[in-house]
């Protein structure tokens, strides 16, 4: 029985791939263009060369670190939508931080420590005025996280254009550059920062241990599995669901501040750069499995990378990633409702 389930899981999930490329194939047809030119040019884009490959880590980093933040919400049964505010409250805190202290003489890297702590207090304060708001407001943490990531757009572009714009000019580009000191060490050549990755790789272990093997993921799960068993148990739903918005709050500011001082070096108007919503699609492909996370949000972000080359080399426009990407996880999902019901009948069957 457990080989021939671990067959059908197999099967349905190579099932969904095979129907995403299908799908995007049909799209590319539909648009005169040549499917397996434009495949092997995405493909191309994103391991060609190893800077192509450094740049595809690059987009891994913050996708990752969102991606954990979201599995661990999503264990406890909420949509934290508002991750996006989150990520980009952790992004405007991280520029106050080193505006504040770029001038102070302090060490460097005592001056990104506390831009990475302030990201991190910014995203969790973001968190939990979305959990507030539905624990105390009776508030959809849905309609919450979508308002908050409203006002969080609006208070960015407010801070770009109006206190902290550039001297004489408010740019669509941003603040002004910080200085190459306080800016995340990178490899000689290449946009990727050792740094980053290692708090990418972190930050995955520390989510798979909370999970797996703490008392408080137990929990976490229990009451995500079911409400009213985790009272009977005497675990308070809202005491945990809160502290799981608390730590998605944490990884959301890492990948605000992470964009601020390994990427952009800047606050800018879309500092966020839809990580948050990507890395909602790759938790529900992967069934908020963190492991499983790691190698789907890299084929995701190798995916961003490599369309860049669609417009260049087929005019084709870039956003065909995220109709492969979209694909992916609508196919996906539909494969795993088929799978869950016939392994649902297996069961019965072997019951009776």
């Amino acid at each position: 029985m457990s080989k021939n389930r671990a067959f059908i899981n197999f099967l349905f999930r190579i099932s969904g791939v095979i129907a995403a490329l299908l799908f995007t194939a049909l799209v590319l047809l539909i648009a005169k263009a040549n499917p397996w030119e434009a495949f092997s040019n995405i493909f191309l884009g994103a391991v060609s060369t190893p800077i192509k490959i450094a740049d595809s880590f690059v987009a891994w980093v913050p996708l990752i670190l969102a991606t954990c933040g979201l599995v661990i919400t999503f264990t406890t049964g909420l949509w934290n939508i508002g991750i996006e505010g989150q990520i980009s409250l952790g992004a405007i805190m991280t520029t106050w931080a080193l505006r504040l202290l770029q001038d102070s003489g302090l060490p460097p890297v005592v001056i990104i420590l506390a831009g990475f702590l302030a990201g991190i207090a910014g995203g969790i304060v973001w968190a939990l005025l979305a959990g507030m708001l539905k624990f105390y407001g009776g508030v959809s943490e849905i309609f919450a996280g979508l308002g908050l990531n409203f006002i969080a757009t609006a208070l960015t572009l407010w801070l770009i254009f109006g206190p902290w714009k550039r001297a004489g000019v408010a740019s669509m580009s941003g603040t002004e550059p910080f200085d190459m000191s306080i800016w995340l060490p990178t490899l000689t050549g290449y946009r990727l920062s050792i740094w980053s990755l290692i708090l990418a790789v972190v930050s995955v272990l520390i989510v798979y241990f909370i999970l797996k093997h703490t008392v408080v993921g137990l929990r976490l799960k229990a009451v995500g599995k079911n409400y009213k068993a985790a009272i009977q148990m005497g675990i308070s739903p809202s005491k945990y669901m809160l502290l799981s918005f608390v730590l998605c709050g944490v990884f959301a500011g890492l990948t605000g501040a992470v964009q601020v001082l390994g990427v952009y070096h800047r606050l800018i108007p879309s500092i966020s750069s839809g990580y948050g919503f990507l890395g909602l699609l790759v938790a529900m492909l992967v069934d908020y499995q963190i492991v499983w996370a790691v190698p789907m949000a890299l084929l995701f972000a190798a995916l961003n990378i490599g369309g860049i080359q669609l417009p260049i080399m087929m005019k084709i426009d870039s956003t065909l990633s995220g109709v492969m990407q979209s694909s992916l996880v609508l196919f996906f999902m539909l494969m795993d409702g088929v799978r869950k019901k016939i392994l649902k009948k297996e069961e019965e069957q072997s019951n009776e």
